[in-house]
């Protein structure tokens, strides 16, 4: 969420940096502005007349001892009028809070500086591209949803009866690789100074508020209604409210951590190869990283993380490129972000596993996460990022390595997996 003074003191920059999600909120934060003012000026006049009150109640006692009864009786009806006028102020203050919080709310971050405009991911920057050789694995290859029945790999239909569409189940093989790759993730992360973390997949409301996911993706999020809680879309969501409310230490940032869950997403319906097999699936495995960290140094741990994932990629041996996402197709909460994208050989197209992001002060000013400087308190910054997303890398994985002999895995999964590669399953 948006400060509103920086809505004040950087208007300019923040309807340039809005204009490139195609947004213009000139009325909107204008409306703000005067629903701020207009708070200032309801709790001033609260003030004053509480001060009255205060001051008033002090002189009746002291009149009631003098024995000037009727003075005392004038002074004691002015207060009860203040306290009418005092329950009248909070009602239209509540209204008002209420109000400015939904407007700012709305508002979506502004992009960074070196976020280009654009209003799709056809106006997203190529800002590392794959330099190598893509690989081809020849006409008569297999997409990854036909090599998951050959090897066992997981199980569409299974998931339909169990469940439903998009809930897939990984079996023998596959649920030995889908391990290997959490633990590789995990090892990797907390050798980089990640501390792990096991949280809840349920959230309240307040949580999922907090990291943006409420109001944006309300319609994403599965809800459980009884209970009033939410399945989470990411990991994101739990580690980052971990410290939501917290003062920190400035020497105790930044504070990285790392957890593995399920996520689970509604996705918008569609059809075609796209969107086939693992490609989009309302329930998957995911690893996330999170850093908070101060703002003079978010940016460097941004790019920090970037290198971490692109290391992970690096050892398993898939190509990949690295995009910066324009304005109109990043994500509400975030300042910056980039796309990790593999090659699927077989599909002949690039598949996201990652996203990177820096969300500045936005999802801290909802946490009310600060640290103490010498100035004072100051919101940190708070940054996510996959590593990795599984199914997508298990698409590449199986597409990429199919040969005569099996599917080759990469050599840092041989011992996490047992086996150098994947080989058919007898019928």
């Amino acid at each position: 969420m948006l400060l509103v003074n920086t809505l004040r003191e950087e208007r300019e920059r923040v309807l340039t940096g809005l204009k490139k999600r195609k947004l213009d909120a000139a009325a909107e934060i204008e409306r703000i502005v005067r629903l701020d003012d207009r708070r200032k000026e309801l709790q001033s006049r609260n003030d004053e007349l509480l001060a009255e009150r205060n001051q008033l109640s002090k002189e009746i006692g002291d009149l009631f001892k003098s024995g000037k009864k009727d003075e005392a009786t004038a002074k004691r009806e002015r207060v009860n009028a203040i306290k009418q006028d005092v329950s009248g102020l909070e009602e239209e203050m509540d209204t008002v809070v209420r109000e400015l919080e939904e407007a700012l709310l709305q508002l979506p971050n502004v992009p960074h500086e070196k976020v280009r405009a654009g209003s799709s991911a056809e106006d997203n920057e190529v800002y590392r591209p794959y330099e190598g050789t893509l690989p081809k694995v020849g006409s008569d290859a297999k997409p990854h949803w036909e090599l998951a029945e050959t090897y066992g790999i997981f199980d569409l239909e299974l998931g339909v009866r169990t469940t439903g569409s998009g809930f897939p189940v990984f079996t023998g093989q596959g649920a030995r690789l889908q391990r290997a790759l959490v633990n590789l993730f995990l090892d990797r992360n907390t050798a980089a100074g990640y501390t792990e973390y096991a949280p809840p997949l349920l959230v309240n409301e307040d949580t999922a508020r907090a990291t943006g996911q409420l109001p944006d993706k309300e319609g994403q999020m599965y809800h459980v209604q009884t209970d009033d809680l939410y399945l989470i879309p990411t990991a994101e969501v739990p580690l980052t409210n971990l410290y939501r409310g917290e003062l920190l230490e400035a020497d105790s940032l930044p504070i990285r951590l790392t957890g593995y869950t399920p996520c689970f997403r509604r996705e918008a319906g569609s059809y075609g190869a796209h969107v086939r097999g693992l490609n989009r699936v309302h329930q998957f495995d995911k690893v996330e990283i999170v850093q908070l960290a101060k703002p003079t140094e978010s940016y460097a741990k941004l790019e920090e993380m970037v290198d971490h994932v692109a290391g992970l990629l690096d050892e398993l041996g898939l190509p990949y490129r690295i995009l910066r996402l324009c304005g109109g197709d990043m994500g509400f909460t975030s300042a910056m972000t980039y796309d990790f994208e593999v090659w699927s050989a077989a599909q002949e197209r690039w598949l996201e596993v990652s996203s990177v992001s820096n969300f500045e002060t936005y999802q801290s000013n909802r946490l009310k996460l600060r640290y103490r400087t010498e100035r004072g308190t100051e919101l940190v910054h708070t940054l996510n990022g996959s590593a990795l997303a599984l199914p997508r890398i298990i698409a590449a994985l199986l597409e990429n390595n199919q040969s005569p002999e099996g599917i080759l895995l990469p050599e840092v999964l041989h011992g996490y997996v047992g086996m150098q590669r994947l080989q058919p399953v007898v019928a």
